[in-house]
């Protein structure tokens, strides 16, 4: 007793030291999640960004070869920041404007509900690599697309569907359409019916019920959506090989690091792939900035 009391004694006073300062029970559940993310991510990124100051010709070079197109075979490295800006901006706003009028059709009574929203989310189980495989056949110079309209005198020419921006943007579309609605689903799904319907006995009329009322309760669901759409497009590049031609028109930012990479050229991958950070919190920055501009509400009209 006289050798387990003192030691007991000091346990509750360090325990009630701890509770004192805020550590509990439940913050020490987050130390396993918080050395996975030190461990997986912190660390690797520091790792990266340091690298990408290790140039052969001083701490900045990998940066001024990006920037000069210095880079393997000499393809131009700024132009494939705007390309990969395109495709990821107008995928994700493609992506937000389809799911939207989808998934607020949906929160409602549907026929076939659950089979329409299993069809709405299959391309999320072929993977990428998958999609645009099958995309290049079908929507090529030989595909059936083209073959059928040519069989039935629709065109005279093979339609240009991939090996370009339009085949990569349409990838980027069919992947990215079912992540979207899924997540805007839930969010539409939140919002009170009741809300529509005391709008309309003000006299509302369905556009107006719709944009003064479902919309701006609808507004940070879609920005959030539109983020997570944009980074997920952001890195494409399966489609932009595949489908496209990653040699020129769709060269985006993640085949330049893949290329440098390949070919050992550590510091200026890494600056790549800093770029490609850099540009992505900008973008994800203006956006949440506008969002805060025009709403400051609730993000759904609630439930109950």
């Amino acid at each position: 007793m006289s050798a387990s009391g003192p030691s007991g004694d000091h346990l509750l006073r360090w325990r009630d030291r701890a509770r004192r300062r805020g550590v509990t029970p439940t913050v020490w559940l987050v130390v396993p999640g918080a050395l996975f993310m030190v461990v997986f991510f912190v660390y690797p990124v520091c790792y990266g960004v340091g690298l990408s100051f290790q140039g052969t010709q001083g701490w900045s070079s990998a940066y001024r070869d990006f920037f000069a197109d210095r880079l393997v075979n000499n393809h131009g490295s700024r132009r494939s920041i705007l390309i990969t800006l395109e495709l990821a901006l107008a995928a994700s706003v493609v992506n937000v404007v389809l799911a939207v009028p989808i998934a607020y059709r949906m929160r409602g009574r549907v026929r076939a509900k659950r089979a329409l929203i299993a069809v709405v989310l299959v391309p999320m189980t072929l993977g990428t690599v998958f999609v645009a495989s099958a995309m290049k056949e079908f929507l090529g110079p030989s595909g059936w697309l083209n073959r059928a309209l040519l069989g039935i005198g629709a065109i005279e020419q093979p339609l240009p569907l991939v090996g370009n921006v339009t085949g990569v943007l349409l990838s980027l579309v069919f992947t990215g359409l079912p992540f979207a609605f899924l997540l805007m689903v839930g969010y539409t799904s939140g919002i009170d019916p009741g809300l529509d319907k005391a709008a309309a006995v003000c006299g509302a009329r369905p556009a107006q019920r719709f944009w003064l009322v479902t919309f701006p309760l609808l507004l940070p669901g879609m920005t959030i959506t539109f983020c997570l759409s944009f980074v997920l497009a952001f890195g494409v590049f399966p489609s932009a090989t595949l489908v496209g031609n990653d040699a020129g028109p769709t060269r985006v930012l993640s085949k330049v690091a893949y290329t440098e990479y390949s070919y050992g050229h550590y510091p200026t991958a890494s600056a790549a792939a800093v770029v490609m950070a850099v540009v992505q919190l900008a973008v994800l920055g203006l956006v949440l900035s506008a969002r805060g501009l025009l709403h400051r509400g609730p993000t759904t009209g609630g439930k109950g």
